[in-house]
């Protein structure tokens, strides 16, 4: 493990260790809607929501300033998909995923995460497309980013009996030694890595 993950988890870890009993990070008395009021009842969510309003405000210490108006926009607009989760089968899986993911994206838009090699699978069904994977083992839970062409996900890797998985909403990547199925938006993908 370098400087910068050694630095990364041992921020993680004190941001988990000193949310331990914590409140979200907005006030609870003026909560509105069915996902607001989930997050004051959960202790995961609260520590998530606080661990999120952390992350964000060292990511907004570190990016210039026509980036930090951009990143406030994405915030709000996050804030709005993240109530919508109410929409969602399972609410409290959607609210969880969303402050994961976004945590991740701060991690990686700040520099807190040093960037891995990205790697370049070939699909057989989609020859033509470009299909990468970055894999962050320093974040938690672990989490790739795929970019197929122009669109981006990040999944979370999941208990699995053999080989790696990793899911998202609507993608689903298993790997075991070279061989990689990705399920993306519904298509199915048989892949290899290098």
């Amino acid at each position: 493990m370098n400087t910068k993950q050694t630095f990364s988890a041992i921020v993680m870890a004190t941001a988990l260790s000193s949310v331990a009993h914590a409140q979200p990070a907005f006030d609870c008395a003026e909560a509105e809607g069915q996902v607001e009021n989930l997050i004051c009842s959960n202790d995961e969510l609260q520590k998530l929501d606080q661990l999120l309003a952390k992350t964000y405000a060292r990511a907004m210490q570190t990016l210039p300033e026509q980036d930090r108006v951009t990143e406030r926009a994405f915030q709000r607009g996050w804030i709005k998909g993240r109530n919508d989760c109410w929409k969602s089968d399972n609410v409290e899986t959607c609210v969880t995923h969303s402050y994961q993911t976004r945590i991740v994206e701060l991690q990686i838009r700040s520099g807190a995460l040093e960037a891995p090699e990205f790697i370049l699978l070939s699909c057989k069904q989609e020859p033509n497309k470009h299909l990468t994977a970055s894999f962050y083992n320093e974040t938690e839970p672990r989490s790739v980013v795929l970019t197929l062409d122009n669109d981006q996900v990040i999944a979370f890797a999941i208990r699995t009996a053999s080989g790696a998985r990793y899911q998202a909403s609507n993608v689903d990547l298993w790997t075991k030694g070279k061989e990689a199925r990705l399920n993306w938006f519904g298509t199915s993908l048989e892949c290899l890595l290098p």
